[in-house]
């Protein structure tokens, strides 16, 4: 039996995933911690939170925002975005850049008849959401013939739970950035049991108001933007739907 903490979608955000790291110890430790990818994009820290998740011993996969940081392109975002990128790379150097481009696409956890798979946002690519009311078609497409019997991902910010066709499907949320109206980061604990494995999703506070000056103060262009998304906590997408 063990225990595995995952995080996700940290975006450079220190403070929010220290919060969450204290908590992981409140909560009695893991056994395991793993970063399930958005690791430093948008965020005043990118580099120091890379370099706490190597200090932790973290296993780490790579998220469509560390892909797109380590291959070198603009993405197909718009010149504010590609502008972060170019700061985002700067901060973090050769070395980082080239530590994001070795890591894996997916992370295989526990004996394969127990498996636990953690990903970005599918099982299939790191792009796509899975949204939480999404049809059977799509969740075929994406998930597929896929074994395990429990996915965990991020991507979407939202957390939840969800059982389909024999497996567990479950949005850690993010550590960084949320998204769902609760100002809280959030993560999830896995505990591993003979039936299957168990979660608990947490939600922490962090000081909100140090990561938006952390971010007027780093340098990082057009960083009203990003101060506005983190206050706001909430899709604008789904503002009639999240208080």
């Amino acid at each position: 039996m063990q225990r595995v903490a995952i995080l996700s979608d940290i975006h450079g955000n220190l403070v929010g995933l220290d919060a969450c790291l204290a908590d992981i110890v409140a909560q009695g430790g893991a056994d395991a911690i793993v970063a399930a990818g958005d690791l430093c994009l948008g965020g005043p820290r990118p580099k120091k939170v890379l370099q706490r998740l190597e200090e932790l011993g973290a296993q780490c996969v790579r998220g469509n925002t560390d892909r797109i940081l380590a291959d070198g392109s603009d993405g197909t975002g718009t010149a504010s975005e590609n502008a972060q990128l170019a700061w985002t790379r700067k901060q973090l150097g050769e070395k980082w850049i080239a530590w994001l481009r070795e890591l894996p696409f997916a992370i295989r956890i526990g004996d394969p008849q127990n498996e636990l798979l953690v990903v970005h946002a599918n099982p299939t690519n790191d792009h796509e959401h899975l949204w939480p009311d999404a049809g059977d078609a799509t969740l075929a497409r994406l998930i597929g013939d896929e074994h395990a019997a429990t996915i965990a991902f991020g991507h979407l910010h939202l957390p939840y739970v969800r059982h389909w066709h024999g497996r567990m499907l479950v949005d850690v949320a993010s550590a960084g950035l949320p998204k769902d109206g609760d100002p809280r980061a959030g993560y999830a604990l896995f505990t591993e049991r003979d039936g299957g494995w168990e979660v608990k999703h947490r939600r922490v506070a962090f000081d909100v108001k140090k990561v938006a000056t952390q971010l007027a103060d780093c340098g990082i262009p057009d960083s009203t933007e990003l101060i506005a998304t983190l206050r706001r906590h909430r899709y604008k997408r789904l503002k009639g739907y999240i208080p």
